[in-house]
């Protein structure tokens, strides 16, 4: 979710990644976090489609919760893929080294 400071700088969500999840636990939360973000567009939509007038500033709040869980699943994405990277980097130098 976006929301500014006194200095009017944009904050935005994070994913603060637990430091011992292996790659498939992030791929699993992110998909989650990307999930729960599908699920809560698909109920604004629904209420959207049927009510007569919208609350903007609620629409607007829950248009940043679906921004912030998106912004979310895509970093734990990132650092599952960085996580990846550095595995497969680091198993050819263990594998020469048992010669």
């Amino acid at each position: 979710m976006s929301t500014n400071n006194e200095h009017s700088a944009a904050r935005r969500a994070r994913y603060y990644a637990d430091p011992d999840a292996t790659a498939h636990d992030l791929l699993n939360n992110a998909a989650e976090l990307l999930q729960y973000a599908r699920g809560l567009t698909e109920l604004l939509a629904e209420f959207v489609h049927e009510s007569d007038t919208v609350d903007c500033r609620r629409m607007a709040l829950s248009l940043d919760a679906v921004a912030a869980l998106t912004q979310m699943g895509a970093h734990c994405a990132a650092e599952a893929h960085a996580r990846l990277s550095w595995e497969k980097s680091v198993a050819p130098a263990d594998a020469s080294g048992t010669h």
